[in-house]
């Protein structure tokens, strides 16, 4: 795909979405895992350019309870920014409106701020130990806009469902040991879900280097003080109206969030 085709197709994607298509089936089976990467950072630069403000990352299907669930065998990544659609992080607790949602459901995920920039193709452990300043427990509102499992590149074209971020209580990393962190899921007082840390690739350090290694890929690095999402502790978990929602993640608090 070279650049004026590409040009092309996150024009197309760009107008779509602008009319509430997320999966234009012209582009089914027409894309590639590559380029689905290549449209969704067209489409981030779009918004940039339109006002949005790059602050941070997330990876997705990191444990093997997400890839299990929507039969992918990789993890996959996305952006967050924050504009007019009102993407972007929040502090708990939170309330969204769930008629403004396009069919919301919860991850329970550690989000890490770093101190320094993080560049591939070749971050190591001790690289990505290092760039952790600040690890947050982490409530992501991720949107259901189409068939993520069958449609999986216009998925990650549409930026791998992401909406909005609900951010805990920040701990410095160095005080927390993140090794076997129970995370429990509470829906309407009722425990629904529990997981671990350890669901996040065996440790979440792994999905930031993924995630900087991966990114070098598309000319892309990790930067200072950008947030990033390692991925959910738990399986995907629909959530309905009225529905509330505290996720408690140990020694790293609570978040809570509420839809109605």
């Amino acid at each position: 795909m070279d650049d004026t085709t590409l040009a092309r197709i996150v024009s197309d994607f760009w107008k779509k979405r602008i009319q509430g298509i997320y999966f234009p089936q012209e582009w089914a089976g027409h894309i590639d895992m590559n380029q689905a990467y290549k449209i969704q950072l067209g489409i981030l630069d779009r918004r940039i350019q339109n006002g949005a403000k790059l602050v941070g990352w997330k990876v997705g299907l990191t444990s093997q309870l997400m890839q299990e669930q929507f039969k992918v065998s990789e993890p996959v990544f996305g952006n967050v920014a924050i504009d007019a659609e009102n993407d972007g992080f929040f502090s708990s607790p939170k309330i969204f409106k769930f008629q403004n949602l396009i069919k919301p459901s919860i991850e329970n995920e550690i989000c890490f701020r770093l101190n320094k920039d993080l560049t591939g193709p070749a971050v190591k452990y001790a690289d990505a130990n290092a760039a952790i300043e600040e690890v947050i427990p982490a409530i992501e509102i991720p949107e259901t806009r189409g068939d993520f499992t069958k449609q999986l590149t216009l998925a990650v074209a549409d930026n791998s469902q992401q909406k909005a971020i609900v951010l805990g209580k920040p701990h410095k990393y160095k005080e927390i040991e993140l090794n076997s962190l129970k995370v429990r899921v509470y829906i309407n007082g009722l425990i629904t879900e529990e997981g671990t840390s350890e669901n996040v690739m065996g440790d979440p350090v792994l999905s930031l280097i993924w995630l900087a290694n991966t990114l070098f890929q598309f000319g892309r690095i990790l930067h200072k003080d950008e947030l990033i999402m390692t991925g959910s502790t738990t399986r995907q978990i629909k959530v309905s109206e009225n529905d509330r929602v505290l996720t408690d993640f140990g020694s790293l608090g609570a978040v809570e969030v509420k839809f109605q």
